[in-house]
């Protein structure tokens, strides 16, 4: 189903989704593996995905698929979009991306995202934790864009986490800011505001949740990495996003001849490997 702006969509939107969800919001800022993106979260098992980009940007049609003709380029676009979304279905379990970006979670190859949201609910957390581990071309020879599903690279270390603290300089319970990946090795072409790679990738909407510009929420509980008592699952957000703006963006673009380093590693499109190198965590979900 296709809609010619976002308002008109939200008018219709509680009468066309289904009410149970989980929902999946693809915002598409390029053309670069929009059909691949669509692809994964529907396989992922949500579903509705609601795809907002451009006109001349959005995909073909087809079922549990909305096509929402919008700006996602204005300030913010994304988190304001969700917002609304959310006010219109206040308790469906709701994943947000980006074009080129992939969500991996514990066991994803024999469990769908349906079952991931039931064994969070048994321990009574209304988000799951995702971090975005930057994906790039080894070849940009090849792959001006920094694309290639096939010859896809990873970073298999060089993350670490900082205390997150409020305006008046105390730490908050069960927050850490997370860095990494090429946000980390390229940091002085990335603003210090979006060099963070944690991002509440999934979350159960409710009455008056926001989500800002920075991936957190104005309720503080839902950025937490984990509960009181025990470690939860996390996931992750394999992504090329950052490196397509990294070879892209003038600052940048003449400045890094490649993004390879020793530590590169091909990524394997499975859940073993980002658990093996520790970039999530199956929590108590065996």
């Amino acid at each position: 189903m296709r809609h010619s702006s976002l308002s008109a969509f939200l008018s219709v939107a509680p009468t066309q989704l289904s009410p149970k969800g989980p929902f999946a919001l693809v915002f598409i800022e390029d053309d670069a593996e929009v059909e691949s993106t669509i692809a994964h979260v529907q396989k992922m098992g949500f579903r509705d995905v609601l795809a907002f980009a451009a006109g001349d940007l959005l995909p073909n049609d087809r079922e549990g698929l909305h096509l929402i003709e919008t700006n996602v380029h204005e300030l913010d676009a994304f988190a304001t979009i969700t917002t609304e979304v959310i006010k219109l279905f206040p308790d469906v379990w709701m994943h947000y991306c980006f074009n080129a970006e992939y969500m991996f979670f514990p066991f994803c190859e024999t469990r769908n995202v349906r079952e991931l949201i039931a064994f969070n609910i048994e321990e009574r957390r209304h988000t799951v934790m995702t971090y975005v581990v930057d994906l790039y071309s080894k070849d940009l020879g090849k792959h001006p864009n920094a694309v290639s599903l096939e010859q896809a690279y990873l970073d298999k270390s060089g993350y670490y986490a900082l205390a997150r603290f409020t305006e008046d300089g105390k730490p908050l319970e069960r927050q850490l800011d997370f860095f990494g990946g090429l946000r980390w090795r390229f940091e002085e072409h990335i603003p210090w505001a979006r060099r963070r790679i944690d991002r509440v990738g999934l979350f159960h909407a409710v009455k008056g949740l926001q989500l800002r510009g920075d991936h957190t929420f104005n309720l503080e509980e839902y950025n937490t990495y984990c509960c009181p008592w025990h470690h939860n699952i996390s996931a992750t957000i394999c992504s090329f996003r950052t490196a397509k703006a990294l070879v892209s963006n003038p600052g940048s673009m003449y400045a890094i001849p490649h993004f390879w380093w020793k530590n590169s590693a091909k990524f394997e499109w499975n859940s073993n490997q980002l658990l093996e190198l520790g970039l999530m965590e199956p929590g108590q979900w065996f």
